[in-house]
């Protein structure tokens, strides 16, 4: 089985892209996009042109803001949408399906915005996500969470973390610790697992050439339930797909 995560930023405009083009070369079991900017209904127009897929979005209730999708071969037996907490639905950030063998979170994280602004709810955020996947990691599946998590975790995860910390939203001391709390409770970062001295990034700032130079940070993860990993193939950063700011990150078991 193949997952990929992809923060498309946009999915139509990833369409006008080549995302079709990619997701067949890709050739996925399960894709999770974040960052759509789309209802539900335009995410599965975007997606009409690849055939074989089952697709599950969830959008915000502010027009072309957030949203999230999860696209599958096989029919999920289960989709629930956010992560029923008051306050923390209304974006479209968390599509969860529950499969034969597998349980699958798709995560957009908040970002904690210029300034950060949203610095104090991405800690509210951080927490209640936490509690939300660990009450899954409860029952009989394995769970997988994927997606854009905003936090470069760890400074092999940043080009320049010296010049980031505690000045940049995305590296700050709570969002690192945020990461290490939800470590902590059980899951296994499977790309740093299987790859711990590789420096691979996920996103670039579309200013000043970032991608071309790779300036970037590895802020989109596929988490797994602790044994689980054990199961993990290979966990890989696509970095040659474009179509977006991101690329796409994934893993094979």
């Amino acid at each position: 089985m193949k997952l990929i995560s992809f923060n498309v930023n946009g999915i139509r405009a990833s369409v006008k892209k080549g995302l079709h083009e990619s997701l067949r070369a890709m050739a996925p079991d399960i894709v999770c996009f974040q960052e759509t900017k789309a209802t539900p209904e335009q995410v599965a127009e975007a997606l009409a042109g690849v055939d074989g897929y089952h697709v599950h979005a969830y959008g915000a209730l502010k027009p072309g803001y957030s949203g999230t999708a999860i696209a599958s071969r096989e029919k999920p037996s289960n989709v629930h949408f956010g992560i029923g907490m008051p306050g923390h639905d209304d974006e479209g950030r968390v599509v969860t399906c529950t499969f034969k063998d597998v349980v699958v979170v798709c995560v957009y994280t908040p970002n904690s915005g210029e300034g950060m602004k949203r610095l104090g709810y991405r800690g509210e955020w951080d927490a209640a996500f936490r509690a939300y996947v660990n009450t899954l990691a409860k029952g009989k599946l394995p769970v997988i969470v994927t997606g854009d998590l905003n936090v470069a975790h760890q400074p092999i995860d940043i080009a320049r973390p010296k010049d980031n910390y505690n000045k940049t939203s995305g590296y700050t001391q709570q969002e690192i610790d945020g990461m290490t709390a939800l470590l902590g409770t059980g899951w296994v970062d499977t790309f740093r697992h299987l790859h711990p001295e590789v420096v691979k990034y996920s996103w670039w700032s579309q200013r000043f050439g970032a991608r071309a130079r790779n300036v970037g940070w590895r802020i989109d993860y596929v988490l797994v339930t602790k044994g689980f990993e054990k199961k993990v193939k290979d966990a890989f950063i696509l970095n040659e797909v474009m179509g977006s700011d991101h690329c796409p990150v994934g893993i094979e078991w």
